[in-house]
């Protein structure tokens, strides 16, 4: 089976940029079972729960939903499990430091397939107040209706 070449994006999760600012990302391995990778490669997982915590010095993905497999037996895996996230000590290291920091998390943004392997973009993040949602809110609105008079006013 020949090698797949392009980023082929399973899952994103754009509600994490509506209710987080993005500081920094990071680009991680999974430790998956061979039906939740069948399941990914269907185009079916969901981000929205997910978040990253510690469990010692290891980085461990959670609450992301990879349903079951159609086809697969008694050796399907449980949806909401706990994934092992692979990264390299340094990365481990500055996330950790990140992390620990008053009001920041870590949460994926993407779920993808690299060069045939299953990756997750992660991102160091702070929350946003309510009122700086509606503020980044009203400035794309006014992103849109500056460019509709410009498009209109070219024709």
């Amino acid at each position: 089976m020949a090698k797949e070449q392009a980023r082929k994006v399973v899952a994103s999760n754009r509600k994490a940029r509506h209710d987080y600012l993005i500081e920094d990302t990071y680009e991680a391995g999974l430790v998956l079972m061979g039906t939740e990778v069948k399941s990914l490669r269907m185009g079916r997982a969901s981000l929205v729960d997910g978040y990253a915590a510690w469990r010692g010095d290891e980085l461990w993905l959670e609450g992301v939903h990879i349903p079951e497999y159609v086809e697969g037996t008694w050796t399907n895996h449980t949806p909401r499990r706990r994934r092992k996230l692979l990264l390299h000590r340094d990365e481990l290291t500055k996330l950790q430091r990140k992390s620990s920091e008053t009001g920041h998390t870590i949460v994926p943004l993407s779920l993808y397939f690299k060069d045939g392997r299953a990756k997750v973009e992660l991102a160091v993040a702070k929350g946003k107040r309510q009122y700086d949602k509606r503020q980044s809110l009203r400035e794309r609105q006014d992103r849109r209706d500056a460019e509709r008079a410009l498009h209109s006013r070219g024709r």
